[in-house]
Formats: C-alpha cells, sequence, structure tokens
C-alpha cells in the first residue's frame, strides 16, 4: 500500500464508523420506506372506500396486513420497527422526507379524490381562485420539539387585493397507539389601513381526528395584506414514552378568492332576487368566538376559545368523537 492508500484507509473507517446502522432485528432504512408508502396508500384506500364507518378499522387492517405480506414481515416486527425509529426522530423525518416525496408523485395521493380537497388540486397561483400554497404539502409530526411545531409564512405580494377571503385546508391521518390527539392550526393575516395602521385578523382550530379540516379567514376591506403567516401545532408532548404517537398532514392547500367587482355582484343579487345591500356578511358578522381581531399590534400567542371552522366526515359518514 503507497503512502496515500495509508493515509485515506483510516480516514474512511472513521467515516464509516459515524454512520448510523439500524439494527439487523430492525426494518432497514430503505425497507421500512418502501412499506410506509404502501401504508399509507392503503389508509386512504379504506377511509375512502365504500364500507359503513364502523368496518373501516376492519377494512384497514385486512389491507394492512396485505402490505405486510407483500414485504415479507409481520406486524410485529413493523410495530418495534416503528418504534425504533420513532424513539429516533431525525432518522424518521429523513426516511418520511422521502417518502413524501414519492407520495406527491404517485397517481394517488391521499385524500385526493375527495370532493372538498380535490376540486381545488388543479389551481395554480394565479386567477381570482388559486391556490397560493408554496410550501411542502406533506408534513409527519410528533408531539415532541422540534417536530411538534410546522410555521408557514406566504409572500405577499401585488396578486392580493382588497377583500380577499381565505381558506386553509388539508388531510390530517392519527396514528396513534395511546394516548389523547390534540392537532392545533394557526392563522394569522395582518393588514395595513390607508394611515399606516396594522390590524389582524387570526383563527385557530383544534382538530382532534383524521379527516378534512378547514380554517376560513373572511374577506377585510379596510387595509391591504402585509403579512400572511401560521404554524400547525401538536400538542401533548409531556409523555417522553416510546408510545408511537404520529400525526401526518397531507394535500395542505390555501386558496385565496379574490372579492368580485360590486358592479357585477350587484347584478348578481338583483338577477337572484336578493334586494340591494343584502350581499356577503361583514367581518364582524364572519367572525367565529374563538377568532381575535386586534389593531396596532400583532398576535405573538395561540388565542384562547378556539372554534372548528369545519371539519368535513369522509362520504358523509360522522366522525369519530
Amino acid at each position: 500500500m503507497n503512502m496515500k492508500g495509508m493515509v485515506f484507509a483510516p480516514l474512511l473507517l472513521i467515516l464509516a464508523s459515524c454512520i448510523p446502522t439500524t439494527p439487523s432485528q430492525y426494518i432497514q432504512p430503505d425497507d421500512m420506506e418502501d412499506i410506509l408508502v404502501d401504508y399509507h396508500l392503503v389508509r386512504a384506500l379504506a377511509h375512502n372506500s365504500d364500507v359503513s364507518y364502523d368496518s373501516i378499522p376492519f377494512f384497514q387492517a385486512k389491507c394492512l396486513q396485505s402490505v405486510f405480506r407483500k414485504h415479507g414481515i409481520t406486524q410485529e416486527q413493523f410495530d418495534s420497527s416503528m418504534v425504533y425509529y420513532y424513539t429516533r426522530a431525525d432518522r424518521f423525518q429523513a426516511i418520511y422526507k422521502r417518502v413524501a416525496e414519492r407520495l406527491e408523485e404517485r397517481a394517488l395521493i391521499l385524500g385526493a379524490t375527495e370532493g372538498e380537497i380535490g376540486k381545488y388540486a388543479s389551481l395554480n397561483a394565479t386567477g381570482d381562485t388559486a391556490n397560493i400554497w408554496a410550501d411542502r404539502t406533506r408534513m409527519a409530526m410528533m408531539p415532541t420539539p422540534p417536530y411538534n411545531r410546522w410555521d408557514f409564512r406566504l409572500d405577499v405580494d401585488s396578486t392580493y387585493q382588497r377583500g380577499d377571503s381565505f381558506l386553509l385546508q388539508f388531510m390530517s391521518d392519527y396514528v396513534y397507539q395511546d394516548g389523547s390527539k390534540n392537532g392545533v392550526v394557526y392563522l394569522a393575516c395582518t393588514y395595513e389601513d390607508d394611515n399606516g395602521r396594522d390590524t389582524t385578523i387570526s383563527r385557530n382550530l383544534h382538530f382532534l381526528s383524521s379527516g378534512i379540516t378547514q380554517l376560513n379567514i373572511p374577506a377585510y376591506d379596510d387595509g391591504d395584506l402585509k403579512e400572511l403567516r401560521g404554524f400547525f401545532y401538536l400538542g401533548d408532548g409531556n409523555d417522553r414514552t416510546t408510545t408511537v404517537r404520529l400525526l401526518f398532514l397531507s394535500n395542505v392547500q390555501f386558496i385565496r378568492f379574490h372579492k368580485k367587482h360590486e358592479e357585477t355582484k350587484k347584478d348578481s343579487l338583483s338577477q337572484a332576487g336578493v334586494p340591494a345591500g343584502d350581499g356577503e356578511p361583514n367581518l364582524a358578522d364572519s367572525l367565529s368566538p374563538g377568532d381575535s381581531v386586534r389593531s396596532g399590534r400583532p398576535v405573538v400567542s395561540l388565542d384562547s376559545g378556539a372554534t372548528t371552522d369545519r371539519v368535513v366526515p369522509r362520504r358523509g359518514r360522522p366522525l369519530p368523537r
């Protein structure tokens, strides 16, 4: 061996020793990635099936068993491997990032066939009704920092108009062995009026079960949009046990609706037989008990009294309590 080889050989050994390895009794990362892709697809299939709501857990378990047979593993191997990666959150997040990318490329995206999500799926960032979400559309969350919070901020440009309203919607999928589910979504819009004064409208809600969740910000005419931000949060992170508690968010969309021109709206209302002046409700009428309107200062914390704008049952079935 020449001198150059003698120098690099020890370095290669050191680098190899720094690469984390997975014990052989657990599913290896590449295999786990393949399994998780199929895992999420069959969970979506079960929820979107025509079986009764009470039959979903049985149908879902049956579909998952087919995934395990396909990959030559048992339920016990899968569960123990999930716990292993769950306790090594950085490795799990790296695996799930690749899983999310692969799911995005598949023709079947979780919940994409559901009307409330699917009707906006083809929108781009332009037009009177536009999907302006530019962040990732999938995220795996755990109830322990820093994986329990996902902050986002949307760029504000000249395409926004006074009187715009907004809809944030997404699919949630809880994978919990036990424990209470406590997901929170928060959204704040800050406007600047003609006198340079800021007004922030904020809304937040708790979503406690899997399904479609929608959060609305009503139209505001008295200022130009200055800032649009928010976050997703998974609570109850005090329990440090190895019990698997995961929240998967997917199909995140943020829809902007331009307010129709006043003349067009009046004509439409007139043709519909609605008296002049009976148009859309104003901001005060639109706000719910969990909403917040603050003038002159930004919102810096989660508001109390959260209220759910809308949680949509799948195929008309009631949501679990």
